[in-house]
């Protein structure tokens, strides 16, 4: 911070746009977007017929803060300045559609596609991205289907179109689209992963964790320090070897793919796993062969044989279809302790249903629109499930939690105040008869745990639920709802009708003394 601080001093010595944005960057890396915010409207204040600090703030507002509103009126003012600049008007289209406005921001696409040739592809991309994101594929395809035909032979089109196919989950027709954008661009990266998530989506296993191990790893300050060691491969002896597991992504990631760490010590492997401090205690109890450490305690004059993100797992122990996902269920456990803990804080009448209604909520552009395309609230969530004849129990994290002051209908019993990491959240979940979630973490957790769960999907359905089926090979006691549209209205009154029939169901065979 105080580094930051010092920068900033010295940048506004002698201020240029490209110092201010550079220093933007750094404070919203270090989670100070509100800093960087202030930083760049007090340049626009400064010099407000400046277009390179009018770009910076917009830039600032939309991207970090998802501030789309000011944004907007920010760039109007550089179009109005620049008025011949083709890339002021496309950051403006896309603002425009991400602030509701979809009629201006369209037209004013349809505006740089005829005015600016050389950008219409770059301008359709971006655009059918921004569609996507909003959650409106059909749009998005219909616009690139056009776009191929205008201008055949554009990698970055045809990986678009693969895109949106996935999104309306039709993966099996994506997957042409991308060998035909990989045929053209073989080294292009984010081919690379579209092309291994529509694969894994198809369910075309094999090809697909081939695929995905070879997408571009994001490194952090803490994971960084695994890279230095070998990758781990398939064909690797792992015999009297130390391999290093890491956490690469999410949290149900690494709870959807730990249960393929037993493989590896069947073969003989000594293995590590590095992971949070929330997944620390949950795992340690779980898998007694493993060592289990939090990864930010990982010292320098550590060395392994072997390192992996525990995302490539599938991957190195050659799942080829789902009967080589391992079929121990559950494969987490709670700690016997914390159960009685919990139990004797939860009401006693059943059945017992824990809710999750929102993944955890960001501020940066490309996290707030993906958290909103799975994510409810509880009042919209409990408003469908309610009134039940069962106990309501909160298992949800984060700041959407302070939904429960919103909510005033059946009451929620919410113990998340005494919950220190996942192991206390899995003690909760064992004493309950039922989890209904959103995709996140949670979902994950009951899922391994073998406890009955009720997903809540996305309407583009994340690639491990394949692009269809009630039902998933992951988590034999997993029902999927899938919403046919953006809203989750119409699939939330299809659980609610559904709750009402399993509660009933569940009090007939558990009558009362």
């Amino acid at each position: 911070m105080q580094k930051l601080v010092a920068r900033k001093d010295a940048v506004l010595q002698n201020p240029t746009p490209m110092s201010v944005g550079q220093l933007c960057e750094e404070l919203c890396r270090a989670e100070l977007a509100g800093e960087a915010v202030k930083l760049s409207l007090e340049m626009v204040r400064r010099e407000p017929d400046n277009v390179a600090y009018l770009l910076v703030a917009a830039f600032v507002l939309s991207t970090h803060v998802f501030r789309y509103d000011i944004a907007v009126a920010l760039l109007r003012k550089a179009m109005l300045l620049e008025p011949d600049n083709p890339a002021i008007k496309i950051m403006l289209a896309q603002a425009l559609i991400v602030n509701g406005d979809l009629a201006g921001g369209t037209a004013l696409f349809s505006d740089i596609i005829k005015l600016y040739p050389s950008q219409r592809v770059a301008a359709t991309v971006q655009i059918a991205q921004v569609f996507l994101r909003m959650g409106y594929p059909m749009e998005a395809l219909n616009i690139l289907l056009f776009a191929v035909q205008q201008e055949p032979g554009q990698p970055a089109l045809y990986n678009a179109v693969g895109c949106a196919l996935g999104c309306l989950n039709r993966a099996g027709e994506a997957l042409p689209w991308y060998e035909q954008a990989l045929r053209l661009a073989p080294h292009d990266e984010g081919i690379q992963l579209g092309a291994a998530i529509a694969t894994l989506k198809a369910g075309h296993y094999a090809k697909g964790w081939e695929l995905f191990a070879q997408r571009a790893h994001k490194l952090t300050s803490v994971t960084k320090w695994f890279a230095q060691f070998p990758r781990l491969q398939p064909d690797n002896d792992v015999a009297g070897k130390t391999v290093v597991l890491f956490q690469e992504q999410g949290l149900g990631d690494t709870l959807q793919f730990i249960r393929f760490a037993p493989a590896l010590v069947a073969r003989g492997a000594r293995v590590t796993v590095a992971v949070g401090s929330a997944l620390v205690r949950l795992i340690s109890q779980s898998y007694p062969d493993l060592i289990v450490r939090d990864a930010v305690q990982f010292g320098l004059d550590e060395r392994y044989d072997y390192a992996l993100p525990i995302p490539n797992l599938p991957y190195v122990t050659r799942m080829q279809s789902t009967a080589d996902i391992p079929d121990t269920m559950p494969y987490l456990r709670a700690d016997p302790q914390d159960v009685a803990r919990f139990a004797a804080l939860l009401p006693a009448a059943g059945p017992r249903i824990g809710l999750v209604w929102s993944g955890d909520r960001r501020t940066s552009a490309q996290d707030v629109m993906a958290n909103q395309l799975r994510s409810s609230t509880l009042p919209v969530m409990a408003g469908a499930l309610t009134p039940v004849n069962a106990t309501l129990v909160s298992l949800q994290l984060g700041s959407p939690r302070e939904d429960m002051a919103e909510w005033h209908g059946q009451p929620v019993c919410d113990l998340m105040d005494s919950v220190t990491d996942m192991a206390d959240t899995a003690a909760i979940i064992a004493s309950l008869d039922l989890v209904i979630s959103v995709d996140t973490s949670v979902l994950h957790l009951a899922g391994a745990l073998g406890k009955p769960v009720w997903l809540l999907s996305r309407w583009d359905a994340c690639w491990r639920w394949l692009d269809s089926g009630e039902t998933t090979a992951w988590y034999p006691t997993m029902r999927i709802f899938r919403p046919q549209e953006r809203s989750f209205a119409p699939v939330l009154r299809q659980m609610g009708e559904a709750l009402q029939t399993w509660v009933a169901t569940w009090h007939a065979t558990h009558p009362t003394p």
